[in-house]
């Protein structure tokens, strides 16, 4: 018997249900139920990353903490491309 750092038994991982993906996050909590009476459940609420779909998962499942890559979905400026005419 080996002696595995993460044990399946001990940490879900998360499965997205509408795209399937299996990268998520932990969502803030927006309200009181959510902040108060989730925790009494076991239960958190985690947005998956691909997309955006909010779920409530079990304290347990294996989700990024949601702060390190935020800035990811926000789409870069797309730049103008430089006219090749003159206007006066």
């Amino acid at each position: 018997m080996t002696n595995s750092p993460r044990s399946p038994f001990l940490f879900l991982e998360f499965h997205c249900p509408d795209c399937g993906s299996d990268v998520g996050f932990r969502s803030r909590s927006r309200t009181f139920s959510e902040r108060y009476l989730l925790p009494l459940f076991l239960l958190q609420p985690v947005r998956c990353k691909d997309c955006f779909r909010r779920d409530y998962r079990l304290i347990f499942t294996r989700v990024n903490d949601g702060s390190s890559d935020t800035g990811s979905r926000v789409p870069a400026v797309i730049q103008p491309t430089a006219s090749k005419r003159n206007v006066a």
